[in-house]
């Protein structure tokens, strides 16, 4: 497996979408799903002080570590296990430390986060997290099983069935505002 970071707002604008944070409504259900969730699974979960935040920062951070997954890891612990703020300096400029990367760094990579999101998107990813394997997309981390499946049968996606739905015509859509 290859951690490819992408910038979620590039994919949110690239499909015309919001994000769940920007509408209040799945902004609650999604904060609460995603703490029970965890909870339910057993992972060490808590939303940082304030969300959205700027990722930019941490993704060039992991850009930088080369996406391996123990830096992966170690980035997201710090957001999404403390309830701290992402965005503090300080906090920040310690994980950079830690991870043995110097700030000044991160702008090296820049290019490179902008090409694995357009690279994601002309994929069909269209969230995060997201799976890529073998040309197909598995979003949401509820995904997995689905994912799994399809490693153990491909005919799981790939099928008559699927392939119709694939190509189901529109009858109906909502006007544009």
């Amino acid at each position: 497996m290859t951690y490819k970071p992408v910038l979620f707002a590039g994919l949110l604008n690239h499909w015309g979408q919001k994000g769940p944070a920007e509408i209040p409504a799945k902004r609650r259900w999604t904060y609460r799903w995603c703490t029970w969730w965890a909870k339910e699974l057993g992972v060490p979960f808590r939303f940082p002080a304030a969300h959205p935040f700027n990722p930019l920062p941490h993704l060039r951070l992991a850009l930088a570590c080369d996406s391996k997954p123990e830096a992966v890891k170690r980035i997201f612990e710090s957001i999404w296990m403390s309830g701290e703020h992402a965005d503090d300096a300080k906090r920040f400029a310690a994980l950079c430390a830690e991870l043995g990367v110097q700030e000044s760094r991160l702008s090296e990579v820049k290019d490179q986060l902008r090409a694995n999101t357009e690279e994601a998107a002309s994929r069909g990813v269209f969230g995060v997290p997201s799976l890529v394997i073998d040309g197909e997309v598995f979003w949401g981390a509820d995904a997995i099983h689905f994912a799994k499946a399809f490693l153990a049968d491909p005919t799981t996606v790939r099928n008559a069935e699927m392939r119709r739905v694939d190509t189901l015509p529109v009858a109906a859509a909502r006007s544009q505002k």
